[in-house]
């Protein structure tokens, strides 16, 4: 069986929580999009982690963890994590890396991060990864796939000079910095290749096996469906699918082999970067949040930002889940909300006088404003409960007034950081 864990809104959901608690009824976990650009922060036996390009699936010893091709491969930060893993006492995890993922290259980062300098105070928020260049080079069919560090050298260097013959053109010329040389790329690919070959797979086939041996697999999805290039808050978004559908091409199965979506919503709100925003929260309000939110804060797993903050927004919360197909919907960090006297969500959005459940386009969103109704809270710590009958009363009054404005069936309930602080609610 197939199924995909996603974020239904600007990331930062709790996904690597349910992805590492899931990890453990699965054969195989596989990151099918995105890159270095964002983390998963998981609390387990192990201690605390901070992933960005590994499957949460490294934690248990029976899950082969996967690259898949959809993914933009920084081969040293992959590395990096393993032995990070691997030093805090992980055993050594099974990865394969997909023949056809292509490779985020050291001029991506560069020039990731000479843009946001040149946009100055109209840039996206980039976490200054290398994606947006990565993904650009990728479509424009002059990125480095995996498969392609095992050509010969005459083919390598042919191929370096025609990518870089662009680059240096707007290196000298917009961003007045040094020129690439095909040497250092060249010998740049090589080390890649030392690093990666003995973990080089067909994914595809060997997923094609898998599914007909009756395998269970997860795929693991980055950021959330505002995060989408096509159906996020475009122009801040990500430049890969964000979207459970796109897992299948991420990681090159059928579509129809994905049976159950799980997607990730926060009992709360909170974005790193740029863009729209409507449930946003400021001032003390949104410190005191954020100080009490996550585990230990909300801040960025990969960046360290601070992240936005806002209440429970039902109009993205439903988009978001409409869009990625979910099946069930895991609610995080409930426990966190334990301090307020009342909790304010977002139910509406009145844009220009017209007041809508419906989630805009970001032209429209720009002029949004939330319209909120405000539930009493429960006032005490719900950590430690296993049972959904053994909540205080406020607190299932609000995650079922949430269910019924989402419209999908909240079937897992986290309560606290760890793997094992969760509620199933069958529904």
């Amino acid at each position: 069986m197939v199924r995909a864990v996603v974020g239904a809104n600007w990331g930062d959901e709790g996904k690597g929580k349910i992805t590492d608690m899931l990890g453990q009824e699965s054969d195989i976990v596989i990151r099918f999009q995105g890159g270095a650009n964002a983390g998963h922060t998981i609390v387990n036996d192990y201690g605390k982690f901070a992933l960005h390009t590994l499957p949460s699936g490294v934690f248990s010893d029976n899950v082969v963890s996967i690259i898949g091709n959809g993914v933009a491969l920084d081969i040293p930060k992959l590395f990096n994590e393993i032995k990070t893993v691997v030093a805090q006492g992980v055993p050594t995890p099974k990865i394969l890396v997909s023949d056809r993922a292509q490779m985020v290259m050291p001029y991506h980062i560069m020039f990731d991060t000479y843009e946001e300098a040149r946009l100055a105070g109209k840039s996206f928020g980039s976490t200054k990864s290398g994606i947006a260049p990565f993904y650009s080079d990728k479509y424009a069919k002059i990125g480095f796939q995996v498969s392609e560090l095992f050509e010969d050298e005459e083919y390598l260097r042919d191929k370096i000079e025609r990518v870089i013959t662009q680059k240096n053109v707007l290196l000298e010329h917009l961003y007045h910095q040094p020129l690439l040389k095909v040497d250092d790329i060249y010998n740049t690919l090589m080390e890649y290749k030392s690093m990666v070959e003995p973990y080089v797979c067909d994914v595809s086939a060997y997923l094609y096996k898998a599914i007909k041996e009756g395998k269970n697999i997860l795929l693991e999805g980055q950021l959330g469906s505002m995060k989408d290039p096509d159906h996020g808050i475009y122009p801040m978004v990500t430049s890969s699918s964000t979207l459970a559908a796109y897992g299948a091409i991420g990681a090159g199965i059928p579509p129809y082999e994905i049976k159950q979506i799980i997607t990730v919503c926060k009992a709360y709100s909170s974005a790193v970067g740029a863009g729209e925003f409507v449930s946003e929260i400021f001032g003390d309000e949104a410190d005191e949040l954020r100080r009490r939110g996550g585990d230990g804060g909300e801040f960025g797993a990969t960046t360290g930002r601070p992240r936005r903050m806002g209440w429970f927004d039902c109009v993205a919360s439903h988009y978001g889940c409409r869009i990625q197909g979910a099946t069930d919907v895991a609610f995080t960090v409930l426990d966190v909300l334990g301090y307020l006297d009342e909790i304010p969500v977002c139910v509406a959005y009145d844009i220009d006088g017209e007041i809508t459940t419906d989630f805009p386009t970001t032209n429209k969103l720009r002029k949004a404003k939330p319209v909120y109704e405000t539930l009493p809270g429960w006032k005490c710590d719900i950590r430690g409960i296993k049972n959904y009958e053994d909540l205080p009363e406020n607190c299932r009054k609000y995650i079922e007034f949430i269910e019924e404005k989402i419209g999908f069936p909240i079937t897992m309930i986290s309560n606290g950081p760890g793997r094992n602080d969760i509620i199933y609610r069958n529904k």
